[in-house]
């Protein structure tokens, strides 16, 4: 795959939509639904009225943060982060203008969202135009989370990744879901070019079932070029999936992988919550 490793720790995301907007990244798109949906179905569990804890892992600036709790779109934020008012600013001045960009559009029901990821620009930028309730910036990949981290996510209810995951393994969800309180729900939008085999036998030792959405993929983003589809097509074949149709019209797609207690199972099933993906 193309490396993006220069846009995703920049003092702010100008970059990052500039780069992928060419590409039609949408995962975070297809996520914005979902999530609010698994979270309404959390609500609907006799838990006390406060907002409910979502833990987004390789949360980059905020962007799920974002959708989750805005009324902002993703191409609303394509727009807005490349318009020539937005070019024309400083991090500080940008910094200053999102604040009342987001407080404008700030839905009342909104969750409290940690952020969890290794870029610690990303993660400041997030925290400072209120996207992020708390941000670290971490890797559990390669060291054990931070005190601050394991108390702050006690108490999730829901867990997001809309990217990233294809560089996860156990090692960042074993911690996480030891120290939460209760159960907590996993949703991931993973890309059919990898393995979630290892990451969904970690969930099940903690009383979690996967389902995968078979019916419906996700468009991920376009290929930079034709090797990084030959890589893709060549992948999701290996990987037992059929890549006609989707890889081979020149887009990354990711499939949903949702994991659940076997109750939670039963009563919110998977095709309701995605209902109008």
């Amino acid at each position: 795959m193309t490396p993006f490793d220069h846009i995703y720790d920049q003092p702010d995301p100008r970059a990052y939509f500039r780069a992928l907007g060419p590409l039609e990244y949408q995962a975070p798109h297809h996520g914005q639904g979902i999530f609010r949906r698994a979270l309404t179905a959390r609500g609907q569990q006799g838990r006390a009225a406060e907002p409910e804890t979502v833990l987004d892992i390789c949360c980059s600036y905020g962007i799920n943060a974002a959708l989750l709790n805005h009324e902002v779109t993703l191409d609303e934020l394509y727009a807005h982060y490349t318009s020539p008012q937005a070019t024309a600013l400083t991090t500080a001045e940008l910094i200053e203008w999102d604040r009342n960009y987001y407080a404008a559009r700030r839905r009342h029901d909104a969750a409290r969202v940690i952020g969890l990821d290794a870029a610690t620009n990303a993660i400041s930028y997030a925290r400072a135009v209120g996207l992020l309730a708390e941000g670290f910036a971490e890797n559990l990949e390669t060291l054990p989370p931070s005190p601050s981290l394991l108390r702050a996510v006690q108490h999730t209810r829901l867990i997001t990744i809309t990217g990233g995951s294809t560089f996860l393994s156990p090692r960042t969800f074993q911690p996480l879901l030891a120290c939460a309180h209760e159960p907590v729900w996993v949703a991931a939008l993973v890309l059919r070019t990898s393995s979630y085999t290892s990451i969904a036998a970690c969930l099940a030792s903690y009383g979690l079932v996967t389902e995968k959405a078979t019916a419906h993929t996700f468009p991920q983003r376009r290929f930079t070029d034709a090797d990084e589809q030959q890589y893709a097509v060549h992948a999701v074949t290996a990987g037992g999936e059929d890549p006609y149709g989707k890889e081979t019209d020149g887009y990354f797609h990711a499939s949903l992988h949702l994991s659940r207690p076997p109750e939670d199972v039963m009563a919110f099933p998977l095709a309701d919550l995605m209902a109008s993906a």
